[in-house]
């Protein structure tokens, strides 16, 4: 049993499994070679009256193919007397010739001898027949037709004899066949019997730790923790598992008491949390009350532009004109949603004042679809790409930069392009922004402070998908093109 226990799980089942189904095909076998041994004693118990009815008609056969030769005498007649004399003779070789006590072994002898009498004096009369003797084939064939006759009417009485003496041990071995079978079906019961009770003995010592482990397991799962533990029983799986819910419920233990110990240490960490929290909004008030009010510069710039306008100066007031619309564009729409036409519009006047700043370096197209400018979008999405395309494409190359940007429809999506004709993107740097790990350096050197990521993180929350933008950049110094993804929402009409 010890060794029992020491199995795994799959090999105590198979165990159980090969043992019982091995017990009764061993039953059953046995039983089936007994039926099938007195099936076999039954079956030849007519085997003697079965030969010699064949021997019957056997000899009637060899009389009549004589018969048929000695009044056609034809070839075909004399070959069907050679083949049934062959026959027959064949058959009677088979018959007892010792000389014995028992009736059924004497006249199986006299029969065997009547018929080699009977044999010769056939052969006797052909003969005579085909020497053309008329007297000695006839008196010949009448002797063989009286030893034909007394030989069937001996063949008759002894298949009467042994069918009699069959029948009555046929009745035997019914018997004894129907006794066997009474026994037969005793055994399989008892045999099922016992092989159900070694099975559910076996697998209630196999399941009884399982109970013991899903009542604690569920006494554990309710909170309860102060639980006794489980004896480990057998060092098959379910010992495994038993030892590992142990080891789970004592680990919960400890951090429950460590968790209890560090309760105190939290709450003094808490507090200075708390007081940390406290300096530093008093801090952040102080810097953004040391920032430029935007709505101030705004101000500023469009009382700038309307002096350039008043002075004359038609160029320094379209630039200072576009700054203002820029600023306008950050203070009112930056935390709005937006249309395509707005950020359309934000990116031309950003294009604008690069160029007044780096003397028209910079050519810009657009390919717009006029459907779509009325498309829901967050805000501030293409001036970052447009900014990251002249900051790390365009400015690092050697000849003119130029940007398309492009807006069409693909099914019930809107699609916004925006490709330059730089230094291109390598494939790294394009994974390292789709997975949001790619930092750029020039945050700190001036740009707006929106990245990539940031664009891609709310183009994500914006949507509710993944799949919003593509960057493709097919080498050194073959450009970029960054492509945004946009279900297809309009702005309803606005009445005033």
């Amino acid at each position: 049993m010890s060794k029992f226990k020491s199995l795994p799980l799959q090999g105590k089942i198979s165990i159980i499994y090969i043992f019982a189904n091995l017990l009764v095909l061993i039953v059953n076998v046995l039983l089936l070679v007994g039926i099938n041994s007195m099936s076999h004693e039954m079956d030849m118990v007519y085997q003697d009256n079965l030969h010699l009815n064949e021997m019957v008609l056997a000899l009637e056969d060899v009389q009549d193919s004589m018969t048929d030769y000695l009044n056609a005498k034809t070839s075909d007649s004399l070959e069907n007397y050679y083949r049934s004399e062959q026959n027959y003779r064949d058959m009677i070789q088979e018959l007892n010739d010792e000389v014995t006590g028992l009736s059924f072994s004497r006249m199986e002898r006299n029969i065997k001898n009547m018929s080699e009498n009977y044999l010769e004096t056939v052969s006797q009369t052909v003969e005579a027949k085909r020497g053309r003797n008329v007297e000695k084939y006839r008196i010949r064939y009448e002797n063989a037709t009286q030893l034909y006759e007394y030989i069937n009417t001996y063949i008759g009485s002894l298949n009467n004899e042994q069918f009699m003496h069959n029948s009555e041990n046929y009745n035997k071995l019914s018997e004894a066949f129907r006794f066997f079978e009474t026994v037969s079906v005793i055994v399989i019961c008892v045999v099922m019997l016992a092989n159900v009770s070694i099975i559910i003995r076996l697998a209630g010592e196999i399941i009884s730790p399982l109970k013991k482990l899903s009542g604690l397991a569920d006494e554990v799962a309710k909170g309860n923790f102060d639980i006794e533990l489980l004896e480990v029983q057998s060092q098959d799986e379910i010992g495994v598992v038993t030892g590992a819910f142990n080891q789970m419920v004592i680990s919960i233990r400890r951090y429950i008491e460590r968790i209890r110990e560090s309760m105190e240490v939290e709450r003094a960490l808490k507090e200075k949390e708390l007081l940390m929290e406290t300096h530093l909004k008093d801090a952040q008030l102080k810097y953004l009350q040391a920032q430029i009010n935007p709505h101030f510069l705004f101000n500023t710039l469009n009382a700038g532009a309307q002096l350039a306008m008043m002075e004359g100066a038609d160029r320094t007031y379209e630039y200072v004109q576009n700054m203002a619309e820029f600023f306008r564009y950050n203070v009112k729409k930056g935390d709005e949603t937006v249309t395509i036409r707005d950020e359309i519009e934000l990116v031309d006047n950003y294009i604008y004042i690069l160029n007044v700043r780096f003397s028209g370096d910079i050519h810009y197209e657009k390919e717009i679809d006029e459907s779509l400018l009325n498309v829901y979008m967050p805000s501030m999405m293409l001036q970052p790409i447009v900014e990251n395309c002249v900051n790390h494409g365009i400015r690092e190359m050697g000849g003119d930069g130029k940007i398309w940007l492009s807006v069409y429809r693909i099914d019930d999506t809107a699609c916004i392009s925006v490709r330059d004709n730089g230094k291109g993107v390598s494939k790294e740097t394009i994974q390292k922004i789709l997975s949001g790990t790619y930092r750029d350096e020039e945050l700190a050197a001036g740009s707006n402070g929106i990245g990539m990521d940031n664009v891609i993180a709310r183009l994500k929350l914006f949507t509710g998908t993944d799949d919003v933008i593509s960057i493709i950049s097919e080498g050194k110094d073959l450009g970029t093109e960054v492509i945004l993804y946009l279900q297809i929402k309009e702005r309803e009409e606005e009445h005033v």
